[in-house]
């Protein structure tokens, strides 16, 4: 892990769950002093929990267990009047705790699995963010399935124009079912990896943040970049002097690799052999790739040697985005 992304973090951590006791905090100060009787019910289970401390110190085994037993009965009648209370004054249980970001780890950045303490999903997924710069994955609040419009695709059906023998919505509305039977089936080894392929302003890339979206919302790992920052990445982390190697391994072990316009990099010898190993290694391990390119099958060709073709063409589910600029369309709109 990237000791600069991981402290980085850890400290946007720290601030956030402090942020949020202390707003916790202040709500529950101001409702006490509202209703004074909510504030002494809570008072007293602390001090009981605190007795309940003291006693497991200084009791015999036999006497603690009595005793415990007792208090969590005590404990018991003081939340169903705390419960009771809330309803009479029609307050939620929920407004007296701390509103974290993560529920799983409460914003410490780690959970307990089984005995065993390791980092959150949604810490990991940041320091991934952080240490590749992931400008794409910030958009997916805004481009996502929810947000995704297919208004904007032509109900014509034009094979001289979009080449294909339905509409650009019909054509639409079939991949991004498959979009969604990707995630859903993103474990299985003979659900295939997806190429998306066509021109610009067609809504690859707003259809790959939707992916993106809801493998996070599922808690999977995502790593989503441009070609030309990611082969650079991948130089940088190889072959740079001190370089964090773990974050070049970490490209074959993430859930979701995501390289968005292939094509537009500059190529080396040393990229060419690069791209193919992650391919190739990330198919034999079942883990899954979308690419996005604004070139033809037939620009792939010519572009990519015959190891990386074989493998788009054999392993991907082809995808191909037809239609009107959409970008020139919200133009006009003012959108």
């Amino acid at each position: 892990m990237d000791s600069d992304a991981y402290l980085k973090i850890k400290k946007e951590y720290d601030i956030k769950r402090e942020k949020a006791l202390a707003d916790a905090k202040a709500r529950r100060e101001a409702i006490y002093l509202k209703y004074p009787k909510l504030g002494e019910l809570e008072n007293e289970k602390n001090m009981l929990a605190i007795k309940i401390t003291q006693n497991i110190l200084r009791l015999d085994e036999l006497n603690r267990q009595i005793e415990q037993d007792n208090m969590q009965l005590k404990l018991e009648n003081i939340d169903k009047k705390i419960e009771k209370e809330l309803k009479s004054i029609g307050i939620d249980k929920e407004e007296l705790e701390p509103n974290y970001e993560c529920k799983n780890c409460n914003d410490t950045g780690v959970i307990n699995n089984n005995g065993t303490t390791e980092y959150c999903h949604c810490f990991l997924q940041k320091v991934i963010n952080e240490t590749y710069k992931q400008t794409n994955i910030s958009k997916i609040d805004e481009e996502n399935f929810d947000t995704f419009d297919l208004g904007f695709y032509s109900n014509n059906v034009d094979y001289e124009k979009y080449g294909i023998k339905k509409s650009p919505r019909q054509n639409i509305e079939s991949i991004k079912k498959i979009a969604l039977d990707f995630v859903d089936n993103v474990d299985n080894p003979s659900q295939k990896n997806l190429l998306f392929v066509g021109n610009t302003g067609l809504g690859k890339t707003f259809l790959a943040n939707a992916i993106a979206k809801k493998m996070l919302d599922n808690a999977k790992s995502v790593i989503y970049q441009t070609a030309p920052i990611f082969m650079d990445k991948i130089m940088e982390f190889k072959f740079s002097q001190g370089a964090d190697k773990s974050q070049y391994y970490k490209i074959f072990d993430v859930d979701l690799l995501i390289i968005d316009d292939l094509g537009t990099e500059t190529m080396t010898n040393n990229k060419y052999t690069e791209l193919f190993n992650i391919i190739n290694t990330r198919l034999l391990n079942n883990k899954k790739i979308l690419i996005s390119t604004n070139l033809t099958l037939n620009e792939l060709y010519e572009r990519y040697d015959e190891r990386v073709i074989s493998r788009l063409i054999g392993e991907f589910r082809i995808c191909k985005f037809v239609g009107d600029d959409i970008r020139l369309k919200k133009k006009r709109l003012n959108i």
